[in-house]
């Protein structure tokens, strides 16, 4: 509360005046004149008193719609709305089931997956859950967190959205590397003996075969053989499983795409021509460049058209196609799709599951080994539906 003191005298002696010229009326109230003339005065004085007396007013209070009342506030509300717009989370304001964006990053994520996410957050009223969206790059899940308030009077709920996709599967392959390392490193050390020891004992029966009797040194020295065959096998299919967790750190080089995508034709073109194929690699924007491990991208594309090769064997006149495009949100999306018979839905969780597989004699870890081929480099692979049939993998960067 504010007073000027210029003016803090002016009430009383106001006050004073206007009982003063109620005084002097009414002892003469006998002479028209002088009646007259205390009447103006008084009027006089009552307006002073009026008009000072507002300055006894309380300053109303300050409303969030109006101009910050002083330097000092405004610069406090620049300062919370800094904070708010660059928090590391996504924030959003429902209110009569509207969704705004609040900040930076709740923009960048609703532009990515505006009408998934706005249902998803719409229909889910719990303080705290895990929601699934769509996106450009496949299926999202996110970690949100809600509170009710009433802002100027009006209910409303603000909800931070967290994706955790990336992070989950960054844990999920660190624990799959952790495991692979643990099993290859003890199955190794028991099998190793045995291949060795087989192979030795299969020696020594042909060399005293003639001091057994017929036909028992045969089938020993089968069996031994079988053995010896058999460790030296899954040797072999243990040590593949290794490269699970021997992926080295990536080495990040600018990457003409383009120019990448020309060398990549060159190489697998004539696998697919033999077969009666066709392989197409399509830029749709202008010049693109990608930082990252060329020589672990071109394992990952590889792993991927060799899928695209196997889904496709059947058919009559087999399609793989490898698109680079930017996003609305300026991402690389590099997609590959084939004309196969596509992924069942009930198996489309499972694919980049270490050791998953539906193909005879396969190992099960072409596609693990592209997921983190791909996280290496900063990105994620995704399977996403097709429209038009077959499989389609998308990689964003």
């Amino acid at each position: 509360m504010a007073f000027n003191l210029n003016r803090q005298w002016r009430i009383p002696l106001a006050a004073l005046l206007l009982a003063g010229c109620c005084a002097f009326i009414a002892l003469h109230a006998d002479s028209p004149r002088r009646v007259v003339v205390g009447s103006l005065l008084g009027l006089a004085a009552f307006g002073l008193l009026v008009r000072d007396s507002k300055t006894l007013s309380p300053a109303p209070a300050l409303i969030l719609t109006d101009p910050p009342p002083t330097s000092g506030d405004s610069t406090r509300i620049a300062a919370l709305e800094a904070r708010l717009e660059h928090a590391p989370v996504a924030l959003f304001s429902i209110r009569a089931a509207s969704v705004e964006s609040c900040n930076a990053h709740a923009r960048r994520l609703y532009a990515r997956a505006r009408d998934s996410l706005e249902q998803a957050l719409t229909l889910n009223a719990s303080r705290r859950a895990l929601i699934d969206y769509e996106t450009e790059a496949g299926r999202e899940r996110a970690l949100i967190a809600s509170a009710d308030l009433k802002v100027w009077g009006n209910a409303e709920r603000i909800v931070a959205v967290m994706p955790v996709e990336s992070e989950l599967e960054a844990e999920t392959l660190k624990a799959w590397q952790q495991l692979v390392r643990v099993l290859t490193h003890e199955i190794m050390n028991s099998l190793t003996p045995v291949a060795s020891l087989s192979q030795t004992a299969a020696e020594m029966l042909e060399e005293r075969a003639s001091e057994l009797p017929a036909g028992l040194a045969g089938e020993l020295g089968g069996a031994m053989r079988a053995v010896s065959r058999r460790a030296a096998n899954l040797a072999d299919f243990v040590t593949g499983f290794r490269s699970l967790s021997a992926i080295g750190p990536a080495h990040p080089q600018a990457i003409d795409i383009k120019a990448w995508f020309d060398d990549m034709a060159r190489l697998v073109e004539p696998e697919w021509s033999e077969r009666g194929g066709q392989v197409r690699f399509i830029v749709e924007t202008g010049a693109l460049t990608l930082m990252a491990d060329r020589t672990q991208l071109e394992q990952a594309l590889i792993n991927l058209l060799r899928n695209a090769a196997n889904a496709t064997q059947h058919t009559a006149h087999p399609e793989v196609t490898i698109a680079a495009r930017l996003s609305r949100t300026g991402r690389l999306l590099i997609e590959v799709t084939d004309n196969g018979p596509g992924i069942p839905e009930a198996i489309a969780a499972q694919i980049f599951t270490p050791f998953f597989t539906t193909h005879p004699g396969g190992q099960g870890i072409g596609l693990a080994l592209t997921r983190q081929l791909v996280h290496a480099n900063g990105g994620t692979v995704r399977h996403i539906r097709n429209l038009s049939g077959g499989a389609c993998f998308l990689l964003t960067f």
